[in-house]
């Protein structure tokens, strides 16, 4: 073995000093895994690739697997409702409400701990960390934003979740996605670094090899070229080395600080410019956590629900809850007793608020005429709603359950098509010589359409008077007129006539003359209207119609009503005496008309009849008489 100068045992003992200072200054840590470095999501920088769903550059989505889906939910009780499980090792967590409602989204972990909105307590959006990765949760403003509440996490999870939605409200639909890595991701780069002490002995001191005995391996970069062992490299001069933190993030509870690095000679431990460093590995920042006193209790106001008057005074209501900031960089906050709140005063829960004044209904119109002349129609007046100025509004600013009525059904009576008319009443309006008997005539709309029914024509109104004479009557002086005769009808209108006759007297004797020599006196006169008493019900009759048959028996048929006097539709009429509505008609026997041009010009006819030839014209011709009577005897038993 050489013998070593002195300059070389300089170098040797400098080379241990310096390595004892970093050890002691830099002791090894952990590298960080990959799914928890903070430069981004993974394949964000692709350099222009298409990233797949799996966050992979240039992939093809067969390194996961991606689950998704839309929850429907339709009406359910109040309070919370499991609607999805999130399997450990879930990533690229995304639910999201695909509308604002007043439901909240909960989680929680398979164990039952509350991760967001648990135990009745709406937690504020933010970040929160469970099952081993943050998850985010957000709820848009309520007045600004239409988009629902949403929970993200890019994973992966080392536990089960359990999503809930807390049921407030009617129909929430909710949207959800993650993927399960196919196959276990595993780190193999040798060149991760400590994300909190960079000083690694292959960064320190490039080119180096680790022995740790003479029987172990040599561990080098795989892009370098291993030098001699017994000719080392001299080691740099200067390094960069953790000299100072930042003030902790947080004034309470837990926080995090950042770690300052300052370029050192190695020699004399001191402080030297930056550029000594430029060829030495800068660690990058590096975030430790930091502790301070516990957070105080605070109230925690919640957002003020709708006015409970859509107009005119109403209330707000909102929900204060005590709480402390508790966990990791003071992101979760938990509940605790409002003693703790009480060095403030705690905030209202209940506000009058008034979103406008009320609106009113008002009548403008008085009902217009029916819009039909007869039968069932509408009636209509115009109802607006009016605000406080006296301007009309939309409907939907007037409670609507107070609304006045704007339209109506209206009734004008039955429309008319065919003339209906009582019976002849039974006595004569005059007690002797000529007088009257009576009957209701009217035009009412007809039913019935299996038969022909002429519509109402004034020509062809049945009467409504028809005469009558009981004898002479005795004969008095001047104009004499006899008593009233009896109603023409027992209820209901009817009339009521009397003999008005000129009477010449002379000597006590009475001489009938004519009616002309008493032309210059005022002539009474000899009818009138008469009512003995409402009628309640009376049928009513229309015309037969056409007979269905001409001969061999058919039927007719009319219609009968029951009336009252206002000629509306009754039930008080005498079953017993309802005319008939249908009757037979033409029963006589149908006598075939005889053509003397029709006659068998053969004498064998009857076979032609048999063979059923009368179907040809020729047949008919030189065999009428037979082929008409067959033809005859065919028609009439096809009708009956």
């Amino acid at each position: 073995m050489q013998q070593l100068s002195a300059l070389d045992w300089r170098f040797i003992r400098h080379f241990i000093q310096m390595t004892l200072l970093l050890t002691f200054l830099c002791p090894p840590t952990e590298p960080v895994s990959w799914d928890n470095d903070s430069s981004g999501k993974p394949g964000e920088d692709c350099g222009g690739l298409q990233v797949d769903v799996c966050g992979v550059c240039a992939g093809d989505g067969s390194s996961c697997e991606l689950f998704s889906g839309t929850r429907f939910l339709s009406v359910l009780s109040v309070g919370y409702h499991k609607i999805l499980d999130i399997p450990s090792g879930a990533q690229r967590i995304k639910i999201q409400e695909t509308q604002k409602t007043r439901n909240y989204l909960a989680l929680r972990t398979a164990a039952g701990e509350s991760v967001i909105n648990g135990d009745w307590v709406i937690d504020r959006p933010g970040q929160f960390y469970a099952a081993g990765a943050e998850i985010w949760y957000k709820r848009p403003n309520e007045i600004s934003s239409r988009a629902g509440e949403s929970i993200t996490s890019s994973g992966p999870t080392n536990q089960e979740l359990h999503l809930f939605v807390i049921y407030q409200q009617p129909n929430p639909v909710i949207y959800f996605e993650y993927i399960l890595p196919r196959e276990p991701i595993i780190n193999v780069d040798s060149d991760s670094y400590s994300s909190v002490l960079p000083l690694e002995s292959h960064e320190l001191f490039p080119g180096s090899e680790i022995i740790n005995d003479e029987n172990s391996m040599s561990i080098s970069h795989p892009n370098q070229v291993p030098s001699d062992p017994l000719t080392p490299e001299p080691l740099p001069l200067y390094s960069w080395v953790a000299m100072a933190t930042t003030s902790c993030s947080t004034t309470c509870g837990t926080g995090s600080r950042q770690v300052l690095f300052s370029c050192v000679d190695r020699a004399t431990q001191t402080t030297v410019p930056d550029d000594l460093c430029r060829h030495a590995h800068h660690p990058g920042p590096q975030v430790e956590d930091c502790q301070s006193q516990p957070c105080p209790a605070f109230w925690d106001v919640g957002e003020w629900s709708e006015c409970s008057k859509t107009c005119g005074p109403g209330y707000q209501h909102r929900q204060i809850i005590c709480r402390q900031t508790r966990g990791y960089r003071g992101n979760s906050t938990v509940v605790v007793p409002s003693s703790l709140c009480d060095v403030t005063e705690m905030p209202e829960t209940t506000t009058v608020c008034q979103l406008k004044i009320c609106s009113e209904w008002q009548i403008r119109s008085e009902w217009t005429e029916c819009s039909v002349p007869c039968g069932v129609g509408q009636r209509s007046r115009e109802v607006v709603c009016v605000d406080n100025l006296g301007d009309v509004v939309l409907d939907e600013e007037c409670n609507m359950a107070l609304r006045p009525q704007d339209l109506q059904n209206c009734d004008r009576g039955v429309c008319a098509s065919s003339w209906f008319y009582s019976l002849w009443s039974d006595r004569c309006s005059a007690d002797c010589a000529g007088g009257s008997r009576s009957r209701s005539v009217l035009c009412m709309m007809s039913h019935t359409n299996s038969l022909p029914l002429d519509n109402c024509k004034e020509d062809d109104k049945p009467e409504e008077l028809m005469p009558c004479d009981l004898g002479p009557c005795t004969q008095k002086l001047e104009w004499y007129t006899g008593p009233w005769g009896q109603c023409s009808s027992e209820c209901g209108n009817g009339t009521q006539s009397r003999s008005v006759v000129c009477v010449l007297q002379s000597n006590d004797q009475l001489e009938v003359t004519s009616d002309d020599s008493c032309s210059h006196l005022p002539r009474p006169p000899n009818a009138k209207i008469c009512y003995l008493k409402s009628c309640g019900g009376q049928w009513y009759i229309t015309d037969w119609s056409s007979c269905s048959r001409s001969c061999e028996g058919g039927f007719r048929v009319r219609e009968v009503r029951c009336l009252r006097e206002d000629l509306t539709f009754s039930y008080e009429c005498d079953p017993l005496l309802e005319p008939p509505k249908q009757e037979e008609c033409n029963i006589h026997t149908c006598t075939p008309q005889i053509d003397e041009s029709c006659k068998d010009m053969y004498y064998n006819c009857v076979v032609v009849v048999q063979a059923h030839l009368c179907v040809y014209s020729y047949y008919r011709t030189t065999c009428c008489a037979s082929c008409s009577r067959v033809a005859q005897r065919d028609t009439l038993r096809r009708i009956r």
